[in-house]
């Protein structure tokens, strides 16, 4: 699978309007290559450089999609509507939706995640990238990634 954006190349800055200095909307997403055989896709985004990319401690999570039907190819700027029969986890912030970076200190690394199942997954009490990776654990057809970076303009 392949999974890009029209705002951002691999390996490139997040444009301001996708984080927290700006309108905080999800980008845009593009994705091909599902195989045939998968049930739902997933989408995680996260951080692995927080707090400090000098000294990481923690991953930090912005975004999670999961059930999401193996015919959609995108997603819309700002994320919304999400396709039908899609569910949002839990991000790191405790609640659902995308949160775009707002790094403390550095340029930070956020990696977008997408995975293709063979199933779709049961309704999880609660949500976050911890619940929905052991429930897809397993099922994973085939993953595609795409990584964007961002450094905070304002202190």
């Amino acid at each position: 699978m392949e999974l890009s954006s029209p705002t951002f190349a691999p390996g490139g800055e997040i444009p301001v309007r996708h984080t927290c200095e700006g309108e905080d909307l999800a980008p845009p997403l593009h994705w091909q290559g599902v195989p045939d055989g998968a049930a739902s896709l997933v989408l995680i985004v996260d951080d692995p450089d927080a707090p400090d990319p000098a000294a990481p401690r923690t991953t930090w999570v912005h975004w999670v999609l999961y059930d999401m039907p193996p015919a959609v190819a995108e997603l819309a700027e700002g994320g919304r509507p999400l396709p039908a029969g899609t569910r949002e986890g839990l991000n790191d912030w405790g609640r659902h939706g995308y949160g775009g970076p707002c790094p403390p200190i550095g340029r930070h690394r956020y990696f977008f995640k997408l995975y293709a199942l063979d199933k779709v997954l049961p309704p999880l009490t609660r949500p976050t990238k911890a619940a929905v990776e052991q429930a897809m654990r397993g099922h994973v057809l085939a993953q595609a990634e795409l990584i964007g970076t961002y450094l905070k303009r304002r202190p």
